[in-house]
């Protein structure tokens, strides 16, 4: 109860950070606090390192009447949209995790990362990037994607905006991690993925694009667009898929994976020709697939 009642005041909080006019300045009486602390946009990142999940915050969970479903595991993970971030409306109050917010600590909240778990979030008008550590939920507002700390806002300059387009990129404790403007110019090392536990994702719930390290011999590209613990309910959404859009027809498949039946599309022979359909699924289905290469 008190996880939901904090996801449910971050959501009606999630645009605190959007300037109060033209002119800048900080919403209503969010901003950076009367006495931060000095050189505060030289804060050291986070520091990624092994950690259990939570016990509790890693479970579905509904806001709004929509459904999250948090990963499972800590794994490869990419995605694209507008970063915010939260202040001092709501520093010292408890986050999902349990912790308590520190808005000049390198943290972030995020609706399905692992909690705790760690990602680059790179600012793509710059290029600058920092790394967090994802111990809160949210934000809830459409076309939102992360909550960052105003030192994470702060150290990519745009904290007087309040909302700038970023990269996110998950991190592996242990794992050498190429900052995601450089991705295209690198091959990132195969990395064994453990599937998510036995727990059913209705398609609604994928909001996010996922691109899954793969061994050098793959040669495929798939799109998922849902994951299910019964297959009747995979099926079910097959047919309709075949049914509604002919266009897909016999590029659906259902295949066993791990503890879920999981529906894909494709193959595809590139990763821009399988983004091009994923669009197309999207504006016709509102489920923004996973990208999986294998």
């Amino acid at each position: 109860m008190k996880l939901l009642l904090t996801l449910i005041v971050l959501a009606l909080s999630a645009c605190a950070s959007a300037p109060s006019g033209s002119g800048g300045g900080y919403y209503k009486d969010d901003g950076p606090g009367e006495k931060p602390p000095a050189n505060l946009d030289q804060i050291a990142d986070a520091q990624p390192r092994a950690e259990p999940l939570h016990r509790y915050a890693n479970r579905p969970y509904q806001v709004f009447g929509k459904e999250y479903v948090p990963l499972a595991s800590v794994q490869p993970y990419r995605q694209r949209g507008m970063a915010s971030w939260y202040g001092r409306k709501f520093h010292g109050q408890r986050t999902a995790s349990g912790e308590t917010y520190d808005m000049y600590a390198m943290t972030a909240a995020h609706p399905t990362l692992p909690i705790p778990s760690y990602a680059r979030v790179t600012r793509v008008a710059t290029g600058r990037s920092v790394i967090v550590r994802i111990n809160d939920r949210g934000p809830f507002h459409q076309g939102r994607m992360i909550d960052l700390s105003y030192a994470a806002a702060l150290k990519l300059g745009f904290a007087h905006l309040g909302s700038a387009e970023v990269e996110l990129e998950s991190i592996e404790p242990g794992q050498a991690v190429t900052p995601i403007e450089q991705a295209a110019l690198t091959t990132p090392p195969a990395a064994a993925t453990t599937p998510p536990a036995a727990t059913e994702t209705p398609p609604a719930a994928i909001t996010t694009e996922q691109a899954l390290a793969a061994p050098e011999q793959a040669k495929a590209v798939y799109l998922q667009v849902g994951a299910f613990s019964s297959r009747d309910n995979a099926e079910s959404l097959r047919s309709r898929l075949e049914d509604e859009f002919g266009w897909l027809k016999d590029a659906v498949q259902v295949l066993a994976i791990g503890n879920l039946w999981r529906l894909q599309v494709g193959p595809y022979r590139t990763q821009d020709d399988a983004r091009s359909a994923a669009e197309r699924i999207e504006s016709q289905l509102s489920i923004k697939p996973l990208l999986v290469v294998r």
